[in-house]
């Protein structure tokens, strides 16, 4: 028994440990390479929501357009400014509303595309590539001979 805990105490050499600096930075890389990719389907994808948003909103502005085109006096408004007709103030603060929606999509969708720029700088140089390799000079003159 003594035997087994003085082998469990015993200083491991270095070769038996482990570096874990460069699992950790491979680990990094891919999390900044496979990461713009996620962002930028995001960029998309919220796109794509806020366009949805849009095209409701656009729904009921168009309702509402056919209201007031109806009649002269439909979209009259009110002291408070509020329509005088309750159809049309529930559809006019609808398309407020999906509008507003659209935008939080939006703001989210460029939230996201500068997050995909800031991962594809980040990624473009990954810091493993050769050293800089200096060239000769270029020389660039006349030569006149006298």
């Amino acid at each position: 028994m003594l035997a087994l805990l003085m082998c469990g105490a015993m200083h491991t050499s270095p070769a038996q440990s482990r570096d874990l600096s460069g699992q950790r930075d491979s680990f990094r890389r891919a999390v900044v390479h496979n990461g713009k990719w996620l962002t930028a389907a995001s960029v998309a994808a919220l796109i794509r929501f806020a366009e949805r948003e849009h095209n409701q909103s656009r729904r009921a502005w168009n309702a509402l357009l056919d209201i007031c085109r109806a009649a002269q006096d439909a979209c009259a408004l009110g002291p408070d400014g509020r329509y005088m007709r309750s159809d049309a103030e529930q559809l006019y603060q609808r398309s407020r509303a999906y509008d507003r929606r659209a935008n939080h999509w939006l703001l989210g969708a460029q939230a996201s595309l500068l997050a995909t720029t800031a991962l594809f700088i980040i990624d473009l140089h990954p810091g493993d590539g050769p050293p800089n390799i200096p060239l000769a000079p270029v020389q660039v003159g006349v030569r006149l001979p006298f």
